[in-house]
């Protein structure tokens, strides 16, 4: 058999025990160890005990006490930023070389969006996974400023609140925030925006967004076939990942320009929309929670190259 990096959750909601259920199921060079709640009664602490994996409700600290934690050499943290802050700081006293995948929005650590920049930051203690909506979107942006410069993107992510857990809910700012720098520092706008939409809907709808780029003036052909082969990158490990129609394109005249606040007054090129769904595995919740699984699959899929690079190192 071959080796395998041991490996802790920190949270034990929705992203947790999405994020659990795929390491148990797919794990290649990834091995759950452990997994850490605060809730005894949590159904994903519950479910980790049922499958082998060991448990505790006393948060990081009784992370540190479980026997398993000195072989452990990565932590996934599916908390909330606030709590990701001084879960950081806990285990850096202690364990200062513990390599760490932040699934939260609270950004210490570089951003990581596997299809954009995922090569580029393997060796960071602490690597930021920025958001679902993020993960999402940030390649469609990158997508665009491969061929133009983009002056300013804005995207729209469109959740069912069924998906959204109470650390999803507790990060509404910080996820705004967060995805509108990433869209700037990994998809190379010059100005980025970043909007969440929790959908109360019966029966619950699929994750979809959208993206509106304003960039230079470019050819099209070459826009859309940037934007469709980035999509076909990312469904390499979320298979749910799709176009739900063709890129639309509008110019804007220079005669006839338009004012975006924060950006400029007079304001013209080419306007791209691009429309995605994000269908989940349904490893978890159903399968319209596509932003978990498009969240968990990106984690999971840099967590197995740092384990590579870890074990042959």
């Amino acid at each position: 058999m071959s080796r395998k990096l041991k490996a802790a959750i920190l949270g034990s909601g929705n992203i947790a025990t999405d994020l659990m259920i795929k390491i148990l199921r797919h794990g290649k060079h990834i091995e759950l160890a452990a997994m850490v709640g605060i809730d005894p009664a949590s159904d994903g602490l519950e479910r980790a005990s049922r499958m082998g994996v060991a448990t505790t409700h006393e948060g990081v600290d009784g992370l540190a006490g479980l026997p398993v934690f000195q072989d452990i050499g990565l932590v996934f943290d599916a908390t909330s930023a606030s709590a990701h802050i001084r879960n950081d700081a806990f285990l850096r006293g202690i364990r200062p070389d513990m390599r760490m995948i932040d699934l939260t929005p609270a950004g210490i650590g570089p951003y990581c969006v596997p299809v954009v920049n995922g090569q580029q930051h393997l060796e960071a203690r602490n690597l930021n996974m920025v958001t679902c909506g993020g993960q999402a979107t940030i390649p469609m942006v990158a997508a665009v400023s491969q061929v133009a410069k983009v002056h300013y993107a804005e995207i729209v992510a469109s959740i069912s609140s069924k998906s959204a857990g109470p650390g999803t809910r507790a990060n509404i700012d910080e996820f705004t925030e967060t995805t509108s720098r990433a869209i700037e520092k990994i998809g190379g706008a010059v100005k980025g925006k970043a909007i969440i939409i929790l959908n109360p809907a019966e029966p619950p709808l699929i994750m979809r967004d959208t993206v509106y780029t304003l960039s230079e003036l470019a050819d099209t052909d070459a826009m859309e076939a940037s934007v469709v082969s980035m999509v076909k990158s990312v469904q390499a490990y979320v298979p749910g990942y799709r176009l739900k129609q063709r890129v639309q394109f509008d110019r804007i005249d220079p005669g006839n320009p338009i004012r975006i606040p924060g950006v400029g007054d007079r304001l013209s090129g080419l306007k791209t929309s691009i429309f995605l769904e994000v269908e989940g595995a349904a490893h978890y919740l159903p399968a319209y929670a596509g932003n978990l699984d498009i969240m968990t699959s990106a984690g999971l899929h840099t967590a197995e190259q740092i384990a590579l690079r870890m074990l042959n190192a």
